[in-house]
């Protein structure tokens, strides 16, 4: 039964399934700062960034899907009922997180999936061990560098626009404020829809259905970018009001530094084929913009709250992957 077609379809509208979750996810992440500054409604909002989201298509090729799909764990061990433990613990893990409010990584949480069902399956030497350290750095990078440019842009524009109104200001910043949603909605779908395509062409390439060299297929591209775009549209409101108002209070200005230096990031990663948390960069990118005005502008118990969760994803979703995995594979 786990190596026939129809389980093989039914992996994949799994995988679609963590691809909407991913977007639902994640919207908090493409539309909290321009929903808490006002610049859009939540509902304009999600359909702005859903559609910048599903345009990423055209501009990013799929170096993210191929780290996904070859960079984590040998492809020689991958079985149907690892894909579906993987990505069970992914799931698992992301309504968990969403139901706490925590901004937490769908990409973390797949990739710890793969690294605990693969452990299962095969011991540690199963692990693509430069792909696995080249993810885990940006866990600590990518935040970084969100912050890191996420304050130098915030002082930047703060100088350039010092001899303007408040008024002024807030209104050129928030026409700015949709260019950069947007800016930030491709980048968010040049690395998190790769994730999915990764997960849908390793099962089609371990089945025999790519032939002897992996690659990602056109329909796979643009299914993964058109599902995660609906979740973005359905939003995870718990987690857009933690990014949008409880790190700290964001107006205009800083709505469009914090969004652009994610952009930045992200971008960056993508084009180098590094799978890395949006959710990380751009919460960093908050925190780098609130700290301009004063350092208690930042609530820290509340960021040390999402730490923790980032510290907890690979491993706690590792763990469920490999329960799903030893309980499937008792049954099967």
């Amino acid at each position: 039964m786990a190596d026939s077609f129809a389980f093989v379809v039914f992996l994949i509208l799994v995988a679609l399934i963590f691809d909407f979750l991913n977007g639902f996810h994640d919207s908090a992440n493409a539309i909290s700062t321009i929903v808490s500054t006002r610049v859009l409604s939540p509902r304009n909002a999600v359909i702005w960034a859903a559609f910048f989201e599903f345009t990423a298509v055209f501009f990013v090729g799929v170096q993210v899907a191929n780290t996904i799909g070859t960079g984590i764990i040998h492809p020689g061990i991958v079985d149907n009922l690892l894909i579906l433990a993987a990505l069970g613990g992914a799931i698992i893990w992301n309504i968990i997180t969403w139901y706490f409010g925590l901004p937490s990584s769908s990409s973390h949480a797949l990739i710890g999936g793969l690294i605990g069902t693969g452990i299962v399956k095969g011991g540690t030497d199963v692990l693509v061990w430069s792909g696995i350290t080249k993810t885990s750095a940006f866990i600590v990078l990518s935040p970084a560098l969100g912050l890191g440019l996420g304050l130098i842009l915030m002082i930047i524009v703060l100088n350039m626009s010092k001899q303007s109104s408040v008024a002024g200001s807030d209104r050129i910043f928030r026409k700015l404020q949709l260019a950069s949603c947007a800016i930030y909605s491709m980048g968010h779908g040049t690395n998190d829809a790769q994730k999915t395509m990764g997960i849908i062409a390793i099962i089609l390439y371990s089945q025999g259905y790519l032939g002897p060299t992996f690659y990602v297929p056109l329909w796979v591209v643009i299914t993964c970018y058109a599902v995660i775009s609906l979740g973005i549209m359905s939003g995870g409101w718990r987690i857009v009001k933690t990014m949008g108002t409880k790190i700290t209070k964001l107006q205009p200005i800083g709505g469009f530094c914090a969004e652009t230096a994610a952009a930045l990031t992200i971008l960056g990663a993508s084009l180098a084929g590094i799978p890395v948390s949006t959710t990380h960069t751009i919460t960093g990118a908050i925190v780098g913009v609130g700290s301009t005005k004063r350092i208690t502008a930042v609530r820290w118990g509340v960021a040390g709250t999402i730490v923790w969760a980032w510290i907890l994803t690979i491993p706690m979703s590792g763990l469920i992957a490999a329960a799903i995995y030893i309980t499937t594979s008792a049954i099967w």
